[in-house]
């Protein structure tokens, strides 16, 4: 059998149709189907049941499927362990991000990254929807707070906090003396509840408690960060998201937040080696993040 046309048959089995798997891999949706019908042919057997809005394997179309996927990827994989050592990294490379990691951080990692290396087509995409790197067609994703999955592997390259920011003309909440929540005015997501409570830390101070009530809700941290700016209330937000603007005056920082820290990850398919360009992206964006000291007002 050609392995070209088996790899297309089960590029269409994963993704469980023509149209998925020509959107995820860019090949035209006539081309896979010729390609499955080639195969069908030459087997003498039909592979694929096509129905009016989707398709299912048949018996033997799910029995060859099973048998020749894994060797595939295993061929594959000699192909990209030949390369891996090659010294400029170069094709195609998608990578999907958090929304406002996205938009914050990788701008400026892409730019610099073309610039060093233009053999490499770069392709981030913004979502903060759950991808399958291999359904999806991604070679890197980058996730925050990732819970544990035996079919990605990665590392953490970055670990942030959560800051309380205001305007700087708006009047920070005295601490009450029996430990009750402070109320403050403030800007909250669409999603929170509406009992939360912010409890943070301020340098070397006791923790204190302030009762967030909503002037607004808005549905992205960008919008809310932008809503601070304007003066519209208080917000609990991501460090890396506000420390500009708090270093630069335009947002005032109470504390931070005295929940967990939240850990930022770059993970990949564990059935897949780390290739060079990957290995080159993921060395650039752990070089923008150095250890870097916030300090926070007393």
């Amino acid at each position: 059998m050609n392995l070209e046309v088996l790899s297309d048959f089960n590029l269409v089995a994963a993704h469980g149709g023509f149209g998925r798997a020509s959107r995820v891999t860019g090949r035209p949706k006539a081309t896979l189907s010729r390609r499955i019908a080639e195969l069908e042919q030459s087997l003498g057997v039909r592979l694929i049941e096509r129905g009016s809005r989707s398709l299912r394997l048949t018996d033997e179309g799910r029995a060859l499927h099973e048998r020749t996927e894994g060797l595939l990827s295993e061929i594959a994989e000699a192909g990209e362990a030949v390369i891996l050592g090659a010294s400029t990294p170069r094709g195609r490379l998608r990578v999907s991000a958090p929304v406002v990691f996205a938009h914050v951080a990788l701008p400026r990692i892409a730019a610099r990254f073309a610039v060093a290396f233009p053999e490499v087509q770069l392709e981030i995409v913004a979502e903060d929807r759950m991808v399958d790197p291999v359904e999806d067609g991604y070679d890197l994703v980058i996730r925050i707070d990732p819970s544990p999955d035996e079919k990605l592997v990665g590392r953490r390259f970055l670990t942030d906090e959560r800051w309380v920011v205001a305007p700087t003309d708006m009047k920070r909440p005295i601490p009450t003396t029996d430990g009750a929540a402070c109320p403050v005015r403030a800007v909250l997501l669409s999603a929170a509840p509406s009992t939360a409570v912010w409890r943070m830390r301020s340098g070397t101070a006791s923790e204190s408690v302030l009762a967030p009530k909503p002037v607004m809700r808005l549905s992205s941290l960008l919008m809310v960060r932008d809503a601070v700016l304007a003066g519209a209330g208080a917000a609990l937000l991501p460090k890396l998201l506000v420390a500009d603007d708090v270093e630069a005056g335009r947002l005032a920082c109470w504390g931070t937040h005295a929940g967990p820290s939240v850990e930022i990850w770059a993970l990949q398919s564990s059935r897949r080696l780390v290739g060079a360009k990957v290995r080159a992206f993921l060395d650039m964006v752990e070089k923008t993040f150095p250890e870097k000291v916030f300090v926070l007002p007393t």
